[in-house]
């Protein structure tokens, strides 16, 4: 059971570590969509969201604290799902689909993420972790 959980991290974690080379290599580009969305510091922003999917997916796939990466995944997940991927604001059919798509992945991911914080913070035995959980869910 504990390799099936840890090639489950594994596969978690690689949209992450993806999406945040993508954040570090492509900051201006990423930087002036975020801005045409109306993120208020919109260079800052993708800067930290890049920082904390590393930290966030390092934290699940080592083990080290996974209930609190889990949970700075979701602090990422949930505003890029609604300040990123409005579709409901746009006009164009084939625009609105690619953002609900976005949009509804986003969603998804952060219930995923926090029902990895659920599991991880309360199950007493993780096994093939490097550290227990930080937060302790009776």
């Amino acid at each position: 059971m504990d390799v099936v959980v840890l090639i489950g991290r594994v596969l978690f974690v690689v949209l992450f570590f993806g999406s945040a080379v993508g954040h570090f290599t492509q900051t201006e580009a990423m930087t002036g969509y975020a801005q045409s969305r109306g993120v208020p510091a919109p260079k800052a922003g993708v800067l930290a969201a890049g920082v904390l999917m590393v930290l966030g997916a390092v934290s699940v796939l080592l083990g080290i604290w996974a209930d609190l990466g889990a949970l700075l995944l979701v602090i990422v997940l949930l505003p890029t799902a609604f300040l990123m991927h409005r579709f409901w604001s746009e006009t164009d059919p084939e625009t609105k689909q690619g953002e609900m798509i976005h949009f509804n992945k986003d969603l998804a991911l952060a219930g995923a993420s926090l029902m990895l914080f659920a599991f991880f913070a309360h199950v007493d035995e993780l096994g093939l972790t490097i550290t227990g959980p930080l937060f302790h869910l009776g």
